[in-house]
C-alpha cells in the first residue's frame, strides 16, 4: 500500500557579487537539499511530495484536511518563521490559522511527525530556526536548546547504536559512514522517548535518531542532514542510507494500535 509523505524545506536561494576589476555583476542559484532522499525512495511504497521552503510559506495546509492527506510529514531545515509568516499575515496584517498549532492537533489525533536537523531545524544557527517553546517542539520526543544548537564535527563522527533491536535501524550491519554534524537537543524524559543512536561518549553523545509519540500519532527525530553537508559524500552513497530512512517512515506510519 503506497504511503503519502510530504517533506517541508531543504530548498535555499544563494545570492553572490562578482568583482572583476573595475566591474562586477550578480547572481542568484537555487538549491535542493534533499536529492539523495528523493532518490532513495523511488519506486518504494513511499509516495513522497517535495514542498520547498519558499513555497511552504504560502502552500503548506491552512486546514487539518490538507494535513490529514498525507501519512508522514517531515520537517526539514526550515524554520517556524516559514510557517507563522506567510504574506497575508507578514505583509497584510491579516489572521489566519496557526499552522504549528494545526500540526500539533494533527498529531494529536493520529499524524506522524519527523523533524531532520539543518541550520534551520529544532532551534538552529543564530537560534534562528525558532522551534523552542512552539506547539510543535511538544510533539517531540525531545526539546530545543535556547540558543544556536549546531555541534560541528568537521573530523567526522561515527554514530554510536543504542538500540540495535529497534525497526529504525533492521537490516543495517556493521560500522555507519561519518557524519559532520548535528543539532544538539535534550531528551524529554517519557516512557514513550526511545534513544536509538547517539553521538559518541566523546564526542558529546548528544542524541541523533530518537523516537516517541504524542497522542495517537508517532514522532521522530533525526538531528544530522537528510544530505551534504552534515552527512558525508560515503554517508550519502552508503547502501544503508535508503533502508534506514525506509525504516524511520515505516516506523512512523505503521497502523495504530501496533
Amino acid at each position: 500500500m503506497t504511503k503519502k509523505v510530504l517533506l517541508v524545506g531543504e530548498s535555499w536561494f544563494s545570492s553572490a557579487t562578482h568583482y572583476k576589476g573595475f566591474d562586477q555583476f550578480g547572481s542568484v542559484t537555487f538549491h535542493l537539499g534533499a536529492e539523495p532522499l528523493v532518490k532513495a525512495l523511488e519506486g518504494s511504497e513511499y509516495e513522497l511530495t517535495y514542498m520547498p521552503a519558499h513555497e511552504a510559506v504560502e502552500k503548506f495546509p491552512f486546514e487539518m484536511s490538507g494535513l490529514d492527506t498525507y501519512d508522514v510529514i517531515i520537517l526539514s531545515d526550515i524554520g517556524a518563521n516559514s510557517l507563522l509568516l506567510p504574506p497575508a499575515v507578514w505583509l497584510h496584517s491579516r489572521t489566519v490559522p496557526n499552522r504549528l498549532k494545526l500540526l500539533r492537533s494533527w498529531v494529536e489525533k493520529g499524524g506522524n511527525l519527523l523533524m531532520v536537523g539543518g541550520y534551520f531545524s529544532f532551534q538552529g544557527i543564530d537560534g534562528k530556526a525558532r522551534w523552542r517553546r512552539t506547539p510543535v517542539e511538544d510533539v517531540l520526543p525531545v526539546t530545543c536548546l535556547p540558543h544556536d544548537d549546531r555541534v560541528e564535527i568537521p573530523e567526522g563522527a561515527v554514530p554510536d547504536v543504542v538500540r540495535p533491536d529497534h525497526p529504525t535501524i533492521a537490516g543495517l550491519e556493521g560500522e555507519w559512514p561519518v557524519l559532520l554534524g548535528v543539532n544538539e537537543v535534550e531528551l524529554r524524559d517519557r516512557d514513550d522517548v526511545e534513544l536509538v543512536a547517539r553521538l559518541p561518549e566523546d564526542q558529546g553523545g548528544h542524541p541523533l535518531l530518537v523516537t516517541g509519540r504524542y497522542g495517537k500519532g508517532r514522532t521522530a527525530v533525526w538531528t544530522s542532514d537528510i544530505g551534504p553537508h552534515w552527512l558525508s559524500p560515503a554517508f550519502c552513497a552508503w547502501k544503508g542510507y535508503g533502508i534506514l530512512w525506509k525504516n524511520i517512515l515505516g516506523w512512523l506510519s505503521e497502523p495504530a494500535g501496533r
